[in-house]
């Protein structure tokens, strides 16, 4: 049977280029309310240029980007902002201020965007440190905790206004094994929580198997998406070499 969930995001005929440049071209995918999503490929095929593009940090050469009925990519600004207000974003190597302790970085964005009082604020900053359970370290620096918490101290930041649409920037990058499926299995609760819809850039198989639901994957030789589905149906049935190749590191055991 069809899955008749409502598509959250919706890229249609996107072409990402710099300048001349073309990264890749004609990307049409969906993205389905609740999901969690993969963005993959080889290094250098730009999983994180199309993960800029969703979160309007970088603008389209050509196509557009939807958040259910609201044009994102030519909404005016203060519309895109609206959109952003119920994003959670976490990029590459945490991004946490090294200066600010855990409670603090997890308030910045209660304090930009609520009108919360401070106290109230550090309040629900210890309930997102203590969902990603980090229950008592309110008050360490990231450089006193392990890189794995300091992911996970990215992820109480990026859930601190409850968002709609979790993106996370490669997350468990730089974690060992164990960590990484820990990581893994906070991402499955948080988004069950909140209710979220999860776009995850990422090149790491187990993680991939695990907790996705559907992936696109970004062809660097023909510069365009090659292969959109669950990623272990495209594990399983690839539609061509190259998927199979990245999919099972070219014949590693790359199954759960």
């Amino acid at each position: 049977m069809a899955d008749a969930r409502e598509a959250h995001i919706d890229v249609k005929d996107l072409t990402m280029a710099f300048g001349d440049f073309v990264v890749m071209r004609d990307l049409t995918f969906s993205v389905r309310r609740g999901d969690i999503f993969f963005i993959i490929g080889g290094s250098g095929c730009g999983k994180s240029t199309l993960f800029r593009h969703l979160i309007g940090l970088n603008e389209p050469a050509k196509g557009s980007v939807w958040y259910g009925a609201v044009n994102f990519t030519a909404a005016p600004e203060e519309e895109r902002d609206e959109l952003r207000s119920h994003f959670g974003i976490t990029f590459q190597g945490s991004a946490l201020w090294s200066a600010m302790t855990l409670a603090e970085n997890v308030s910045l964005p209660l304090g930009q965007f609520t009108d919360l009082s401070p106290t109230e604020i550090r309040q629900v900053a210890g309930v997102k440190l203590a969902l990603v359970g980090l229950r008592g370290f309110e008050d360490y620096y990231p450089s006193e905790i392990s890189g794995g918490m300091q992911k996970r101290a990215a992820l109480a930041r990026a859930i601190a206004l409850d968002p709609e649409v979790l993106f996370f920037d490669e997350p468990s990058a730089g974690l060992d094994p164990i960590s990484s499926r820990l990581l893994d299995d906070l991402i499955l609760s948080l988004r069950d929580s909140l209710g979220a819809t999860v776009v995850m850039v990422s090149h790491e198989l187990p993680s991939i198997f695990a907790i996705g639901d559907d992936c696109i994957f970004l062809d660097t030789e023909v510069r365009t998406m090659t292969a959109y589905g669950n990623p272990r149906e495209l594990r399983d049935h690839p539609p061509n070499g190259r998927v199979h190749h990245f999919l099972t590191r070219g014949g590693e055991d790359a199954h759960p």
